[in-house]
């Protein structure tokens, strides 16, 4: 795996930061990697996604396009596809409002940039999956630590949109975060509608979390 260290780069997380102000400080630090620093990053994710045993078997995975710094899943694509693997899209649905729904992402498919300017495909004209029927679904954190808590972007739509899964967790998909290894952090708590994640993914470890059972697992 590519040695790289992101966290050397930046000043340690100051402590007693509210949720909000985290946010913005790990906003601004994987804002300000560069070019290299990103490519190193996506090629050590892809490396431990390609190697995540809740993954071996999936077929149908959502995935994200980072539009603010986030780590980037394309590589993983580019070598999924080869795999046979159908990658999709989250699309923000326009009745059912803060929930998602996903679309197949391929070569050539038009996006359009929706309400918080992120590029996403057609909800008309897209073939839709829905929710329970995707194996895994890969998104991006802010910030997480080893317990299982994490840090989204505060919008709360992938907790609406896979809420069912604390009601029928045989028909969920695999639910993995995915961050620079620099996002995280001591602590964070853990908020009541937030929907329990199998792991996380980083350009240098894999997170796996057993719900209460057992103690977190990390692979290195």
């Amino acid at each position: 795996m590519p040695q790289y260290h992101p966290r050397q780069a930046f000043e340690p997380h100051p402590d007693n930061l509210s949720r909000s102000q985290l946010r913005k400080h790990l906003r601004q630090q994987r804002r300000a990697l560069s070019f290299e620093q990103q490519q190193r990053a996506a090629e050590g994710l892809a490396l431990n996604l390609l190697r995540h045993p809740d993954l071996h078997r999936a077929r149908h995975i959502a995935v994200y396009l980072p539009n603010d710094g986030e780590i980037d899943p394309g590589l993983y694509m580019d070598l999924g596809r080869r795999k046979g693997i159908q990658f999709y899209l989250p699309i923000l649905h326009p009745i059912h409002t803060g929930r998602l729904v996903f679309s197949p992402y391929r070569d050539g498919v038009e996006l359009k940039a929706n309400r918080f300017g992120i590029p996403e495909p057609s909800f008309r004209a897209s073939r839709r999956r829905p929710p329970w029927a995707l194996d895994a679904v890969l998104f991006p954190l802010v910030g997480f630590d080893a317990n299982g808590g994490r840090l989204g972007m505060g919008g709360g739509f992938y907790d609406r949109t896979f809420a069912f899964s604390r009601l029928r967790p045989g028909m969920a998909p695999k639910l993995i975060g995915l961050a620079h290894e620099f996002q995280r952090v001591d602590e964070l708590p853990v908020e009541s509608w937030d929907v329990p994640l199998q792991g996380v993914v980083t350009d240098r470890h894999c997170y796996r979390f057993r719900r209460g059972t057992l103690p977190p697992k990390t692979d290195s």
